[in-house]
């Protein structure tokens, strides 16, 4: 069977995918479906720029604002709903237009590649975290080399997070989770995707924006939302509060640190979520790139997509 067509808008933090998948998204009966493991969350508007009120009223959105913040969504949570969402838009005959900043996740969804399995958070979890506060990562990584060599020899001794991942899964499944992903990359793409990325073609000027916008977030009452966060009873510990933006912010409420000095950590951050987003989709051969000079031209990036759409045949 013909895999289905979506449209990718993809590119760093403050390339403006936003912007841009809404005008596709109305230009082509489209509905935007966020790519982004934050905006997720409720109440935390302001520091992921999730789209606002009156852009989500000129074409419908999904994945935007449908998990509490103390909930801790998977990678395999997340893609498992946002492919449930492209699903309904083909079925209505309309676009999906993927608006992505997390890389892993966009490439799960439009590959349709499972996670491995694995109880995350449950008692094989449990043990291996005891282990680990017992001994230290290096028995465990020990241990993933005599089962996944390949895992353990990819991963930095660092990395407990993802070491523990690998563990689990094979603790569960009696499989190493490098043949699972091995697997997982044979299988064709579930959707036919066409890429647009947004990227600044001179990166200073990327910076620069992106200092700019965290200002502007400052300036819009992000310690706020932070605040409510805290004193809505969200856990330290859950993942939104370590999204960029909250996590520096947290000390301020406390008295531990000032506000420009949380700012310009967050805008620190920022810029280094960028360069690692950047990384990530230059891996992808199929992205067509449209590049901002010194300010973003919207009417021209929209003309340019267009023109692209039209000569890759998604419509």
């Amino acid at each position: 069977m013909e895999a289905k067509k979506v449209l990718c808008v993809v590119g760093p933090t403050a390339s403006g995918k936003t912007k841009l998948s809404i005008l596709l998204a109305e230009r082509y009966n489209g509905e935007v479906v966020s790519i982004d493991s934050m905006q997720i969350y409720r109440g935390m508007s302001i520091g992921t720029a999730a789209p606002t009120a009156a852009e989500m009223g000129r074409v419908p959105h999904h994945m935007v604002a449908v998990a509490e913040p103390g909930d801790n969504w998977s990678a395999a949570r997340f893609t498992a709903a946002a492919g449930d969402c492209i699903q309904d838009i083909l079925e209505r005959n309309k676009l999906p237009v993927l608006a992505g900043g997390t890389g892993l996740y966009l490439e799960a969804v439009v590959s349709g590649r499972t996670f491995a399995p694995g109880a995350s958070g449950g008692a094989v979890r449990r043990e291996l975290e005891l282990e680990l506060e017992a001994g230290g990562i290096e028995p465990l990584l020990a241990q993933l080399r005599a089962v996944d060599p390949a895992a353990a020899g990819r991963l930095h001794p660092a990395d407990t997070k993802r070491i523990l991942r690998a563990l689990e899964v094979y603790r569960e499944t009696g499989e190493t989770i490098s043949r699972h992903n091995e697997e997982s990359r044979r299988m064709p793409d579930k959707y036919d995707a066409l890429y647009i990325g947004l990227a600044f073609r001179d990166r200073e000027d990327m910076r620069k924006l992106i200092d700019r916008r965290v200002d502007e977030m400052l300036a819009g009452g992000l310690l706020e939302e932070v605040r409510a966060l805290r004193d809505g009873g969200t856990p330290r510990s859950a993942t939104a509060m370590q999204a960029i933006g909250y996590k520096e912010l947290l000390p301020v409420l406390d008295g531990e640190r000032t506000l420009e000095q949380a700012a310009e950590e967050i805008k620190l951050r920022s810029r280094q979520y960028a360069k690692r987003q950047l990384t990530w989709l230059r891996r992808n051969p199929r992205i067509h790139w449209v590049y901002w000079e010194k300010e973003r031209n919207f009417a021209a990036a929209l003309q340019i997509a267009t023109e692209i759409i039209t000569a890759q045949g998604l419509q």
